[in-house]
């Protein structure tokens, strides 16, 4: 969300480049989904995106919008530039009620879910006891008393799963907690613009909204919608969580905006990759932990002194004693580089994988992500990619590859 981003507090913000989104990561559009056409689900905008000449395509099981008539590039730069209206209702939302919801949540996740201030969210990693990395979710503390879950489509009958189940533990020792799945839309609207367009239809002063915080409010006459500044693009921008029924009236209210576009799959997938951003199946999935991933700042003090969450030991042995292998970024000229491509050491011996990549429209040059040993991870090594056949330079590159514009109050 991803979704997008971390912590709101200046404090909790994550290293450049380093924070995978909740939001929102999952396999990419197309393959074999597209034959099952009839089963896609559709969220509560489908036949606003087709009236709009969205070019609809399966994605997690869901049929979403790839892009619209100007194109994935005018898209993508629309968005750095001016504001950009994403449908992102596919992702699973969660409530969580209850005195032991807190103690639920650490349960699963590696984050510090009890020192979140109310209204407060962060990022954080839902693992295995391998210490492989199930799900990456934003968990927020509504000021409501209850905690707000957002977790990746591809991993919403999973991630279902596991909470269920770890609740119907609780429940039976006694504890108090249960769940509420939301079937509201939600949209993220997202640019250097987002704060100004908002703003004129907002109840609350945007203003003393921070990163990763969290209100409710009446956004365009809808009442009840859940704010929260946050997103997968890198830029300023927010995720508004609405009644399915009214998704239509304020999605063509923000529409209604003239330097507001739809947008689509394609402009997301550019658009969280020049920002660093991890898509889950592809740069981070139940093969990879935080400390390979370098995601370790989504472990709090107080949880990495505690290891009370899944996959504990083996997260912080890797922590001590540094992993094998690390994700890095890479930028590149030539021919694009494209996720499972090899990644090779000067000499030609395999060293890694390519795990997401693509050419930057910002940039005007190849970017990517992957996983190369440890030792050929420091920022301005050259290493190699194959591209049919042939290899390629690449420069190990820090992330994120265009700077974030997250909103913190000065």
């Amino acid at each position: 969300m991803l979704r997008a981003g971390c912590r709101a507090a200046l404090s909790h913000r994550p290293p450049p480049g380093s924070a995978p989104r909740r939001g929102a990561g999952e396999q990419r559009p197309g393959g074999a989904e597209a034959a099952a056409g009839g089963s896609l689900k559709r969220t509560p905008l489908d036949a606003l995106h087709r009236s709009r000449g969205g070019r609809m395509v399966p994605f997690a099981g869901w049929s979403l919008p790839l892009h619209y008539g100007q194109g994935h590039l005018q898209s993508h730069l629309h968005t750095r530039r001016r504001c950009s209206l994403f449908d992102v209702s596919h992702m699973l939302q969660t409530r969580v009620y209850g005195r032991d919801r807190i103690r639920f949540m650490e349960s699963l996740v590696v984050g510090d879910i009890a020192e979140l201030k109310p209204g407060q969210g962060t990022l954080t990693l839902l693992t295995n006891e391998r210490g492989g990395i199930m799900d990456d979710l934003i968990v927020t503390n509504t000021l409501e008393d209850h905690l707000y879950v957002v977790s990746n489509a591809s991993c919403a009958d999973k991630d279902l799963a596991i909470m269920r189940g770890r609740a119907a533990e609780l429940q039976a020792t006694g504890g108090d907690v249960h769940l509420e799945v939301l079937d509201n839309a939600l949209l993220a609207l997202q640019g250097p613009s987002m704060a100004r367009v908002l703003q004129a239809g907002l109840s609350d002063d945007l203003a003393k909204l921070s990163f990763m915080n969290s209100i409710t409010a009446t956004v365009f006459g809808v009442p009840g919608c859940r704010v929260t500044r946050c997103g997968y693009t890198g830029e300023d921008g927010v995720e508004i969580s609405v009644p399915a029924g009214q998704a239509v009236e304020l999605a063509e209210q923000l529409l209604g905006v003239p330097e507001v576009w739809p947008a689509g799959l394609a402009a997301r997938d550019s658009l969280r990759l020049e920002a660093g951003l991890c898509l889950y199946g592809n740069d981070i999935d139940e093969t990879t932990t935080p400390a390979e991933a370098g995601l370790m700042w989504t472990l709090g003090k107080r949880r990495r002194a505690a290891m009370d969450f899944p996959g504990a030991a083996i997260i912080m042995a890797q922590l001590k004693e540094k992993p094998k292998r690390k994700r890095v970024g890479l930028t590149s000229v030539g021919p694009p580089i494209r996720p499972h491509m090899a990644i090779l050491d000067p000499e030609g011996v395999p060293v890694g994988t390519v795990t997401s990549g693509c050419p930057s429209p910002s940039l005007g040059k190849n970017i990517a992500m992957g996983y190369v040993e440890a030792v050929h991870s420091r920022a301005g090594i050259t290493l190699t990619v194959e591209v049919r056949k042939k290899q390629h330079p690449a420069l190990v590159t820090k992330m994120p590859f265009v700077p974030t514009q997250y909103y913190v109050p000065k």
